[in-house]
């Protein structure tokens, strides 16, 4: 596996693949890497000739300073699991290499309505993070595909919105979430867990699975949205939010009627441990 830490020597090198005619697929992380992002190295593996994997804790993405510093840093442990994966670059920048205009200085994005709900509502600014270095990697790696997990959905939507306003050809692979045995999202996040937290975590895709079970059952949604929501907080969890919506094109709405032939989203956001969990499920249609 390569390793660069300048975009300028990643760059001279994918020019050189690119001449070859190889296909290059793109996973960017933040590190602390788990099953869920080796999913998605393997997913990039079988489309692309080239796949390249980049570890960046993008500062201008957390609206909590004090989540940017407790953030698991493990490079060596993750360098280690993209060796054994067969991944064939890894970039992995400083913060002077990405941000050398400063961190105050960027571009504003017109997400529309995803910055106002969801995570757009409880971390605000976290988006127009999310997309100024989204936008640095696409322009220095220059893929063919971008692949990112469902786990987050709206993260998601926020990059193809991002591709259309930057007028690019990259393709946006969304792979289904992974999950530990016992249903629980993998998540970097995880590992602030105390065992016993870790366990209590799982209600988390319990109230998903209820939700989808019930809305399958023609039963009404936003009812067993606010049940889930208070099973949460009686079971130790501080949730931030249990909603059903549709999603229209690259857009989530709040629903209150029965949605037809759209599809609906069940997404909640739960602090746990002093930890703060996000996890969705398809309750109909597809992505």
């Amino acid at each position: 596996m390569y390793l660069f830490k300048r975009s300028s020597d990643l760059k001279k090198h994918l020019d050189l693949v690119r001449k070859s005619n190889k296909s290059i697929g793109f996973v960017p992380t933040m590190g602390a890497l788990h099953n869920g992002h080796l999913s998605l190295i393997q997913a990039a593996k079988k489309e692309n000739d080239v796949v390249v994997c980049s570890i960046f804790v993008n500062p201008t993405q957390f609206n909590d300073p004090k989540d940017f510093e407790k953030y698991p840093i493990t490079i060596e442990e993750d360098i280690k699991k993209l060796n054994d994966a067969s991944t064939d670059i890894l970039f992995l920048p400083s913060v002077e290499e990405m941000y050398p205009e400063g961190l105050t200085i960027g571009k504003n994005y017109d997400f529309g309505n995803l910055e106002t709900i969801l995570e757009g509502k409880f971390r605000q600014g976290h988006f127009q993070g999310v997309g100024r270095i989204v936008h640095k990697l696409l322009d220095i790696v220059q893929p063919h595909k971008l692949f990112m997990g469902q786990k987050d959905l709206q993260q998601c939507l926020i990059i193809r919105k991002l591709l259309i306003i930057i007028n690019s050809t990259v393709k946006l692979v969304i792979c289904p979430t992974e999950r530990e045995s016992s249903g629980l999202a993998m998540s970097s996040r995880n590992e602030r867990l105390s065992p016993i937290a870790r366990k209590k975590a799982v209600a988390i895709y319990q109230a998903l699975e209820k939700l989808k079970h019930d809305f399958g059952k023609g039963l009404y949604f936003l009812e067993g949205a606010h049940e889930a929501f208070e099973n949460l907080k009686k079971q130790g969890f501080e949730p931030e939010y249990v909603d059903i919506l549709t999603l229209e094109g690259d857009n989530l709405h709040h629903i209150d009627q029965p949605p037809g032939n759209h599809t609906v989203v069940a997404a909640i956001a739960a602090w746990l441990d002093g930890v703060r969990l996000i996890d969705n499920m398809v309750l109909q249609g597809s992505l």
